[in-house]
């Protein structure tokens, strides 16, 4: 893969070994070869180095003294706890926002909300959540957000569709609650939406044959 000018090299590597786990080349236990990471994405040892420091920090690896980085568990469970945290701590921004959002941000919120369609729902999407992150979140929520967003690519949401329309109406419920300074409803919202967004991630890895389904827990 050639290197890409203009992106941050610690994100790209960070972005394409998400990629490779998503895919499934990459799976629980596999070590990560920094050596093969910088060669095949164009870059030096040091962004390798950087990226492998925040995937462990975010939990998508493992580093063990003298053997090197190997890939955390990621199971059916471990994808849907992801999703959870997602939509426990956007709803916390949330929250904050339908507490003390000002007639401005409502008002843009319900533009972006207006605008959303199968096509382009996705960046509209990512657009909203920045707007409200950067407005409503201190510094250790916004960095706690960036670090749940690693099993988020917009890549993948971009290319399914049929997800857009089956989170419309979380969105609209969010907006509304936020208009009507309803913190619980503006938090309830973005929670059910992300829950849909992990049911809809794994059903696809499922699909894919990258993680086997979910098996319920039954009564002992």
């Amino acid at each position: 893969m050639p290197k890409r000018y203009g992106v941050n090299e610690r994100e790209q590597v960070v972005g394409h070994v998400a990629q490779l786990i998503l895919t499934g080349k990459l799976r629980s236990g596999d070590r990560l070869d920094r050596n093969d990471l910088a060669a095949s994405l164009g870059v030096s040892r040091v962004p390798v180095q950087e990226a492998v420091a925040q995937l462990e920090h975010d939990g998508i690896v493992t580093t063990r003294y003298h053997r090197g980085a190997f890939i955390a568990r990621f199971d059916a469970r471990v994808l849907l706890e992801h999703y959870h945290l997602f939509g426990v701590l956007n709803g916390l921004v949330s929250a904050g926002a339908a507490a003390e959002a000002t007639g401005e941000t409502i008002a843009r919120l319900k533009d972006l909300t207006a605008q959303l369609r199968p096509e382009n729902f996705h960046d509209i999407a990512w657009e909203y959540r920045r707007l409200l992150t950067e407005q409503h979140a201190g510094p250790r929520l916004q960095a706690a957000i960036d670090a749940s967003q690693t099993f988020i690519p917009r890549a993948f949401w971009a290319d399914h569709l049929l997800a857009g329309p089956a989170l419309l109406q979380h969105y609209e419920n969010e907006t509304n609650a936020i208009a009507d300074g309803d913190p619980d409803a503006a938090r309830a919202a973005c929670q059910t939406g992300a829950a849909l967004m992990g049911r809809v991630m794994l059903a696809e890895l499922v699909r894919r044959g990258v993680l086997a389904p979910l098996i319920p827990s039954g009564p002992d």
